[in-house]
């Protein structure tokens, strides 16, 4: 019987892989309970082209006192900010990796607001 941290894991393996298989940008998400991160990796994995995430000061600042990470507000936030990040960098088109979680709630909200903001995927 799988843990359900390790079928997590195994569902972002597969879609890893087919990401990989396209050579394509992406854009990971992870959530923990507190906080949501989202990175730009390269289309080899090996470097991060740009990341936000709540538990940045200016994040937290803007977010208020509480700083509270872990709601669907701060993944707009986080969303907007990524995308704005990316096209500083010159990416304009990633694939989207959930890294296994599921598509609503925080995750949702933070793929949309980096669409809104003008990132393609």
């Amino acid at each position: 019987m799988l843990t359900k941290k390790e079928q997590r894991l195994r569902r972002a393996r597969q879609t890893r892989i087919r990401i990989a298989q396209q050579g394509a940008v992406r854009l990971t998400v992870n959530r923990t309970n507190l906080h949501i991160y989202a990175n730009v990796v390269s289309a080899d994995g090996s470097r991060i082209l740009a990341s936000a995430s709540t538990a940045e000061k200016e994040v937290r600042a803007q977010l208020g006192a509480s700083g509270k990470g872990g709601n669907a507000a701060a993944a707009v936030v986080i969303g907007k900010r990524i995308a704005e990040k990316a096209k500083a960098a010159g990416i304009e088109k990633v694939a989207f990796d959930r890294s296994g979680f599921a598509y609503h709630g925080r995750v949702k909200a933070l793929a949309d607001a980096a669409r809104e903001a003008g990132l393609q995927f």
